[in-house]
């Protein structure tokens, strides 16, 4: 019952994912500067990995057990919702490894265009396509948070699942959480989708959270270290790493 109802939710999840552009960490060094007065500073240089999460989807759910043939529920020997739904895929399993090159192909082709769109939003100094889904980023954007922040969302490209999300809140405080920066994301945040769990094992950076503003709550065992006024935190990104980078900040009355 519990594999049905996840399969289900996959099959319901495949527009989304099949539409979006599902972009995670690879080697990076990231930075986010905030200041007291509300300015502020992002930066990511290094790897992003784009995943394929339709196509991993489409292979977690091809293999149906015997005893999920037909829905008992039903009791009239009619067809899953599962298997209505990749009814298709069954019956080209053969021609499996023919696609394979023209898949190739055509996700360097769709990989080349989002690293073209990337280059054209502001904060992007450089996106290098580099190959078998993997792209190299220059990032860094300033500004005032009079607003909340999500990196990247790109809507020509259809990137969703933010790496980093600052969430500026009614009581002069901002709240940071980098879910991406964390292995969480293959549980929790992304609901066991398939694909996730690859995407962590490529996870190796430093996230670097730089103020001079109170800090009323952090998740670093380490703490802050601070500096000639200033605070700095340094969170670790690796496949071990089970919780996301967090912080809650107090900010000046804004003007």
């Amino acid at each position: 019952m519990i594999a049905r109802l996840s399969r289900l939710a996959l099959v319901l999840l495949m527009p989304f994912a099949l539409a979006s552009c599902v972009l995670t960490p690879g080697k990076f060094v990231s930075t986010l500067r905030i200041d007291a007065d509300r300015h502020f500073t992002f930066t990511y240089v290094g790897e992003v990995v784009a995943l394929d999460i339709g196509d991993d989807m489409m292979k977690g759910l091809g293999d149906t057990p015997a005893e999920d043939a037909t829905d008992p529920a039903s009791g009239d020997g009619t067809a899953t919702l599962q298997q209505l739904a990749f009814q298709d895929k069954a019956d080209g399993k053969a021609d499996d490894s023919k696609d394979a090159a023209s898949k190739k192909a055509a996700a360097d082709a769709k990989n080349r265009t989002i690293a073209a769109t990337l280059a054209k939003e502001t904060g992007y100094r450089k996106v290098t396509y580099l190959g078998d889904g993997k792209f190299s980023i220059d990032y860094a954007i300033s500004g005032t948070l009079d607003h909340s922040f999500l990196w990247p969302y790109n809507v020509d490209a259809e990137i969703m699942f933010p790496f980093i999300a600052v969430e500026l809140r009614a009581n002069n405080t901002v709240r940071i959480k980098a879910p991406a920066f964390a292995n969480e994301n293959s549980k929790s945040s992304s609901m066991g989708m398939p694909g996730m769990d690859k995407a962590s094992s490529q996870l190796d950076g430093v996230f670097t959270l730089d103020t001079n503003a109170e800090i009323v709550s952090q998740n670093n065992e380490d703490g802050a270290v601070t500096t000639g006024g200033r605070k700095t935190i340094i969170w670790k990104a690796t496949p071990l790493t089970k919780d996301a980078p967090s912080a809650v900040l107090r900010l000046a009355a804004a003007k």
